[in-house]
């Protein structure tokens, strides 16, 4: 049985009638077309856009550049003479558009422009989307310490019981703490985030406790603190290890009081809220030196859950790097980009010592940087990284090298299925998992 191609979608954003004209012509090719106005659009999808650009578009383009990020395909601008001459359609058509035609309409070029605007954009569409129904504000990622991350973050919400997130700067502590408060019986209400290592000592009480009015000099009015303000939901201290001692007292008190006193009141008054607590540094160790009460750290230490570094979550690089690209593509001004072959090499080479933050930067800067259709790796800011020699060594150190790098390039591609993954390298699968022992990749 011969089963007949679907029928590629088009929409036609504000017709002229030159559009119109063009239509039936379209549809003999095999496009199904619709047509509207821009802001009729709604969630109309399709496989390739064709909008007649006007002089108010540049006047206001977000509504425009909304369309074609919303949309994630290709977009090719219509325009009339008017708008040719006006000073900024250049470099706006270039940025934001697979390419342009000029009116009148020749159907044979729109045709051919039509069929490579439609192969870009299944090609750009190919392995960098997140897997469908993963809502934006989870956390982002499908490789096994982040799905063993979601699976654990599950089990804990829904109690009452202090959390210590552990892990390296820029690994998302803060994501771990919002994901526990929005799946938790407290979401309805605040969570109260306060950096313990950013607020001056001398002002970090009164920021944790609030103070009355008259309790210091400058103490005009009364204030209410962070943890009052989180009455009924979620406290979240970060950076715990910086809290000096005298605040790790007065914490210690309000944890097992569940009351505190502003400075410069004697009322004590009842607070009710969860507390989650995160630090990079080694609490036993500051335990052990002194810098760090160890009956605090019982109470904070309650149920744990670790971070895993950048450098472990094989597979997720490409994903995230994608995420960054559309999140930032608004701020930037930038249509998002996608990242050419050599940029996700030097991704997967590299060791990312700050993590997503890090990544998230990086991807900042080659939206602004990129002067492509894609984001290479020197905009990026790691095409350097490629050019470091390595130091003479011996064969041995080599092929121990080289070994490394094709487990490590394997499992960037194929990290939810590491048969799969073997089978690529052409080993079996228990030589796979002494390769990795070998290696200590987890």
């Amino acid at each position: 049985m011969i089963v007949a191609p679907a029928q590629r979608r088009l929409l036609v954003v504000d017709p002229c009638d030159d559009c119109h004209r063009l239509l039936p012509g379209l549809r003999t090719a095999g496009w199904d077309v619709d047509s509207c106005a821009l802001e009729a659009v709604g969630e109309r999808s399709c496989d390739v856009g064709l909008l007649r650009l006007q002089p108010f578009h540049l006047e206001r383009p977000e509504a425009v550049k909304e369309l074609i990020s919303r949309s994630g395909t290709e977009w090719i601008a219509v325009l009339n003479q008017e708008v040719l001459r006006l000073q900024n359609v250049g470099d706006f058509v270039c940025e934001w558009f697979f390419d342009f035609h000029t009116l009148p309409f020749d159907v044979s070029r729109v045709q051919v422009t039509l069929g490579r605007a439609f192969g870009m954009a299944r090609l750009r569409g190919k392995g960098n989307n997140a897997p469908a129904g993963q809502p934006e504000h989870e956390l982002l990622g499908d490789s096994r310490p982040i799905r063993e991350l979601r699976k654990l973050l599950a089990k804990l919400a829904p109690t009452e019981s202090p959390v210590l997130i552990r892990g390296d700067s820029g690994t998302g502590k803060e994501l771990v703490a919002r994901t526990l408060h929005r799946q938790s019986q407290r979401h309805a209400k605040p969570f109260v985030a306060i950096n313990c290592g950013a607020i001056p000592e001398h002002l970090i009480q009164s920021e944790l406790f609030g103070h009355e009015k008259g309790a210091f000099t400058g103490a005009h009015q009364r204030k209410v603190g962070r943890i009052e303000a989180a009455h009924g939901g979620t406290l979240f201290l970060d950076e715990i290890g910086d809290l000096p001692m005298e605040l790790q007292a007065n914490l210690l008190r309000f944890l097992q009081e569940k009351q505190i006193e502003r400075v410069g009141g004697s009322q004590p008054i009842p607070v009710d809220v969860r507390v989650l607590a995160a630090t990079h540094v080694d609490l036993e160790a500051a335990v052990a030196k002194g810098t760090f009460r160890e009956d605090l750290y019982y109470r904070l230490n309650v149920l744990q859950v670790v971070t895993a570094p950048l450098r472990e979550r094989h597979g997720d690089v490409a994903m995230l790097a994608n995420h960054f690209s559309h999140f930032y593509s608004q701020e930037t001004g930038r249509r998002p980009r996608s990242f050419s072959e050599d940029a996700l090499v030097a991704m997967g080479e590299h060791g990312w010592p700050g993590n997503v933050r890090e990544l998230a930067n990086r991807v900042r800067r080659g939206l602004v940087l990129a002067e492509g259709r894609q984001i290479e790796a020197v905009d990026l800011g790691l095409q350097s990284q490629q050019a470091i020699a390595l130091p003479m060594a011996t064969l041995e150190d080599y092929k121990h090298r080289a070994e490394r790098q094709a487990l490590c390039d394997v499992l960037n591609r194929h990290s939810d299925n590491l048969s799969v993954a073997a089978r690529v390298l052409g080993v079996s699968r228990p030589t796979f998992y002494r390769l990795l022992h070998k290696h200590q990749i987890r």
